[in-house]
């Protein structure tokens, strides 16, 4: 889309958020952190209006954390993300399976994206999609004899074959996938529901404000949860991660941002629930288990309901993000009586606790610690569970089970 376009339309905007969310969750950006946050600051704050706002010491402030007054040529930290993720954005478009869709752009010395909307023609000098006309390698392929061809071919074949027998017979089922099989056996679409974090999220009520009401409450820096667009980062690395148990068996799944999954869709189908005090669907689910979330007097709890004097399980919601050193998560693994669907959950008080609580749930080695305090016949029974992990520098240390529950 040419700079000088008239404004975006509403559909547009969705549509940019759209194509945002699929990069956010492909390999490219999921599996870190610094690029994903930078892309998804730059567009929403383009989105909004915010464009002259994107320069590089506010960058580095908003979205990394640092001072305002810092020295940005001491630490380029804005100026290296942005070449990755510019660097990345042409890896990602370079896919010829990524044809056809919108296109997100960040120019050379600048931090403000563009959109080439399909159908639009982007500027030759600016586009990162490589050119359309196939290039061509001068040099002729090597000439291979047919009957080599076909005695690879054979060998290949035979030995395949061959290590698939061997692995069927030798390999039962996977803890891993015994876990996983209420979400991913059947005919039905799973649905991954995500929180949406708020920089104006009133903890106390858990409710969602805007406006002059919201601007003038200070800003509690531990919930701004490195927003990631519409959705938390941690979510979309655990969204990432997790559904490579589903994609194994080629079941179908959809993504949803908590305020937009109805309670209709829920009950279509199994449900991953991932993030806490920012996705209401893990508020209400978990309203009924012995573990859940709660925020009394600032504080933000796990709370034991069987045991109400445990109160360890807690953050206050005034604590700086850059001190947080202990965050506090649940994993569960349900049949519940409101949707009539198997539910996995993944949540954590902040993005750490969740991030650490996905992880016990695709890292064989922290799932294993987690079945072994389970029954010998846990896979016909539900599972909770309340787990720490230690933050160092924003990043969650591996998950520690405190308290388990199996009925």
């Amino acid at each position: 889309m040419p700079e000088a376009r008239a404004p975006l339309s509403p559909q547009e905007i969705t549509a940019i958020r759209e194509q945002l969310e699929h990069l956010l969750i492909h390999p490219l950006f999921a599996n870190s952190k610094r690029y994903p946050a930078l892309l998804a600051y730059t567009v929403e704050q383009t989105l909004r209006g915010n464009s002259s706002e994107l320069k590089e010491r506010t960058i580095g402030a908003e979205v990394f954390g640092r001072s305002p007054t810092y020295d940005a040529n001491a630490d380029p930290v804005v100026r290296i993300t942005a070449g990755e993720v510019r660097k990345r954005l042409t890896q990602y478009y370079y896919d010829p399976a990524h044809a056809g869709q919108l296109v997100i752009e960040l120019p050379l010395g600048s931090y403000i994206p563009l959109f080439h909307l399909p159908g639009d023609e982007p500027k030759t000098d600016s586009s990162p999609l490589p050119p359309s006309t196939p290039v061509h390698n001068p040099l002729p392929p090597p000439h291979i004899p047919r009957l080599v061809i076909t005695a690879i071919v054979a060998l290949a074949c035979a030995a395949g074959v061959g290590i698939g027998l061997e692995l069927r017979r030798v390999q039962p089922p996977s803890a891993m996938d015994r876990f996983w099989t209420p979400i991913a056996s059947g005919d039905s679409t799973a649905t991954y529901c995500l929180g949406e974090p708020s920089k104006s999220l009133d903890p106390e009520s858990v409710t969602y404000m805007s406006g002059p009401e919201a601007s003038s409450k200070p800003e509690p820096l531990y919930f701004s949860l490195h927003s990631s667009g519409h959705l938390a980062l941690a979510d979309v690395i655990t969204l990432t991660l997790t559904t490579a148990a589903l994609q194994t068996r080629h079941k179908a799944f959809r993504v949803l941002p908590a305020s937009e999954a109805s309670f209709a869709q829920l009950r279509e189908g199994p449900i991953v629930l991932i993030g806490g005090f920012d996705n209401v669907w893990t508020l209400r689910i978990t309203r009924g288990l012995r573990f859940g979330f709660e925020s009394k007097n600032g504080v933000a709890l796990v709370v034991d309901r069987k045991d109400r004097k445990q109160t360890t399980w807690a953050t206050a919601w005034s604590l700086p993000y850059q001190e947080l050193s202990r965050d506090y998560g649940i994993v569960a693994r349900i049949h519940d009586g409101t949707t009539g669907q198997p539910v996995v959950i993944a949540a954590g008080i902040s993005e750490e606790g969740t991030e650490a609580a996905g992880e016990m749930l695709y890292n064989p080695a922290y799932l294993g610690l987690l079945l072994a305090k389970a029954p010998p016949d846990w896979e016909q029974m539900n599972m909770e569970a309340v787990i720490e992990t230690q933050v160092i520098d924003g990043h969650p240390g591996p998950p520690r089970i405190l308290a388990f529950e199996s009925w």
